[in-house]
């Protein structure tokens, strides 16, 4: 069942996602060649920390660390390690902030160094396409024209949209309904309304948008070795349009 937010709540998600979004802010200066994931993650806890706030992947079915990192072919939860950035790498950062029991939750891909323009132009349609699908996001549409919105750009441009990984809705759990799919046929699905919170992160592959889950039972990878880049944001569904509650930070 979705549970809408009133005003408050929406406000409260409001002030974990402006930590949040002040951390990726942080983290863009620091990411380089010779920099480690497991240094990214060490300072993006300690930031939410020093701003009242907790990273709520951190525990999470076990998981031990405050963000996932992950580089060039990997899909998504990637454990932060000390593996160096490299030139040329992409890597894309994840987190969910708690600030006083409610959460934002929003992903970021990073070029390291100089990239190739093919890895640039990835990062460019997968950021532009989450814009694309947070435009749909108005009450009295449906689910199917926000995935149908991401969907139709990502393939135009040649990109796989990974299908087995998901937005969702969120507020005090991290993972809420519904689930917000990256593909999909416009007027089909959920219909919107004011008071929902969900995630818009789609993930695209240069190759085939299929995954593999590794032995660490979390660590997902594209099965060809292409690789892959997400953006994400929290947002709100409200009378006015949608409302991002993670801030921009590519302006």
């Amino acid at each position: 069942m979705t549970v809408l937010k009133t005003k408050a709540q929406i406000e409260a998600m409001r002030s974990a996602g402006r930590i949040l979004a002040a951390c990726h802010h942080e983290l863009r200066s620091r990411i380089r060649p010779g920099v480690t994931t497991a240094e990214l993650d060490r300072f993006a806890e300690k930031f939410m920390l020093d701003h009242g706030a907790t990273p709520e992947q951190k525990g999470f079915h076990g998981y031990q660390y405050a963000t996932c990192a992950s580089v060039n072919e990997v899909i998504c939860h990637g454990f932060p390690g000390p593996q160096q950035l490299k030139d040329g790498d992409i890597v894309t950062i994840d987190m969910v902030v708690n600030k006083n029991g409610w959460l934002a939750d929003s992903a970021w891909s990073y070029e390291v160094g100089k990239v190739s323009e093919e890895a640039r132009k990835l990062l460019k349609v997968t950021r532009e396409s989450m814009y694309l699908g947070i435009a749909q996001a108005v009450v009295g549409n449906r689910l199917g024209d926000i995935g149908h919105a991401i969907q139709s750009y990502a393939e135009s441009h040649g990109f796989g949209v990974v299908r087995d990984f998901t937005g969702h809705g969120i507020g005090s759990s991290m993972h809420e309904e519904p689930v917000v799919l990256s593909y999909g046929v416009p007027g089909k699905g959920v219909r919107l309304k004011a008071g929902m919170v969900i995630t818009v992160e789609p993930m695209l592959t240069m190759g085939s948008y299929h995954g593999r889950i590794e032995e660490d039972g979390w660590t997902v990878r594209t099965i060809d070795g292409s690789w892959c880049a997400q953006f994400e944001h929290t947002i709100a569904i409200t009378e006015d349009g949608p409302v991002i509650l993670t801030d921009q930070l590519d302006t």
